[in-house]
């Protein structure tokens, strides 16, 4: 479901503008670079961070900025955009941890990356260079979000603690997904959802909205009451959808959860439902279709989609907790649920 309203079209306008003025001006500052390498970093940054995603974080921040009772769409949009970089650094570092080869359709970057190396003629290993070139523009692109943040005025302290938090966490998220499908003991799946993905792309984004509002600590429990079952039903919809959905609606490659033996809520289900040890040795493709069809036989995809749709419910509900939140702020919140948890078409 990627149907926007008017109030998230809007939004998602406000964001695309400032974002393309600031990287406008953060590009001027790398004359250093030399044309050549200048032009990667438009290319494989800048256009990578204006040309895709729903900018669902942004949207966050931008709400839970209305639901405090922020009256000034200018004051919060430097915090949206800095949100919006932390993500496309956390894509690129992504796709780098799990050998992706594409992303949104394309060449992920560092294998285009590798790529440019390879037809310049370049010394050294062009697989190597790729990697590298895409951390450094992850490592940029961090540094991007600091720099848009200093525009938030008065309350850019605790905007700033409210980044580092949410930066922390999907870091440390990230680390254990990584170890888990490595094969550490430890975490539960419920746990690296929550770093990983529930609290980065939705009770952060709201919190940091909030502060810069300076909210009170009701709205923001009533908002963190929203967020925490929204993000993990949001996680949810993720695993399913890189199981089950066509390469070319997510721009990613098929079963690739499957193939990595990703800790989701989806295969622990399988595995429990099915005491099989097959979906721990998938390969190929033919091993992502018949493990497809075992997680549909089952059971294991009906109880992710109820699982889903009750924690929707849930957050849903939790926008009527007092002191109650304005009508807009309410309504934006309830299209964002339905955004964030709907299936891909």
């Amino acid at each position: 479901m990627d149907t926007v309203t008017a109030g998230t079209g809007h939004v998602r306008e406000l964001v695309d503008r400032h974002l393309e003025r600031f990287l406008d001006q953060q590009m001027g500052r790398l004359g250093f670079l030399g044309e050549v390498d200048v032009e990667l970093v438009r290319e494989f940054l800048a256009a990578f961070v204006l040309g895709g995603g729903k900018r669902l974080r942004p949207s966050f921040v931008y709400w839970g900025h209305r639901a405090a009772g922020g009256e000034r769409p200018e004051a919060v949009l430097p915090a949206a955009c800095a949100v919006e970089l932390v993500h496309a650094a956390a894509l690129l570092l992504d796709d780098v941890m799990d050998e992706a080869g594409s992303r949104r359709g394309r060449p992920a970057a560092h294998v285009a990356l590798a790529g440019v190396h390879r037809r310049s003629g370049w010394r050294g290993d062009p697989g190597r260079f790729g990697e590298s070139a895409a951390t450094l523009l992850a490592l940029l692109a961090l540094s991007w979000a600091d720099a848009a943040l200093l525009e938030t005025g008065p309350r850019l302290g605790p905007a700033l603690d409210i980044l580092t938090r949410l930066r922390v966490e999907a870091i440390g998220g990230q680390y254990l997904d990584l170890a888990r499908t490595a094969g550490a003991a430890g975490e539960q799946v419920s746990v690296i959802s929550l770093y990983k993905s529930g609290k980065y792309t939705v009770e952060r984004p709201l919190h940091l909205g909030h502060a810069i509002a300076g909210g009170c600590a009701d709205t923001r429990r009533t908002l963190s009451a929203y967020a925490l079952p929204l993000g993990e039903a949001f996680q949810l919809r993720d695993d399913v959808n890189g199981v089950f959905a066509e390469p070319a609606r997510t721009g990613k490659p098929v079963g690739a959860d499957l193939l990595q033996g990703k800790a989701t809520f989806l295969l622990a289900e399988a595995r429990r439902r099915t005491g099989s040890a097959f979906l721990d040795h998938i390969t190929d493709e033919r091993g992502v279709a018949v493990a497809r069809e075992l997680i549909v036989e089952c059971g294991a995809l009906d109880a992710a989609e109820r699982r889903i749709a009750a924690l929707a419910d849930e957050a849903v509900a939790a926008l009527d907790r007092p002191p109650g939140i304005p009508p807009d702020a309410r309504q934006a919140l309830i299209e964002l649920a339905a955004l964030s948890t709907g299936k891909a078409r």
